[in-house]
């Protein structure tokens, strides 16, 4: 199975109080909890979920994408 520990985490707090953890490289890999530890927590689960679709269907998960962090304002 994949390796979580490879791929960059982001995590960002939500406009609801919430917070949104994700993997950039893999599509459709997120994940919403109240604490970031806990968004992070929710997100390796659907990581592995993740990991075994491409597994059962044979193919390799996406590479990691470089990340820049930027103040936008």
């Amino acid at each position: 199975m994949g390796n979580f520990h490879r791929y960059t985490l982001v995590i960002r707090p939500d406009d609801n109080g919430t917070f949104v953890a994700y993997l950039p490289a893999v599509p459709g890999c997120h994940a919403i909890g109240r604490t970031p530890d806990e968004a992070q927590a929710e997100l390796v689960n659907v990581f592995e979920m993740i990991a075994e679709e491409y597994k059962e269907e044979g193919r390799t998960l996406p590479p990691d994408v470089p990340a820049l962090v930027a103040d936008a304002g």
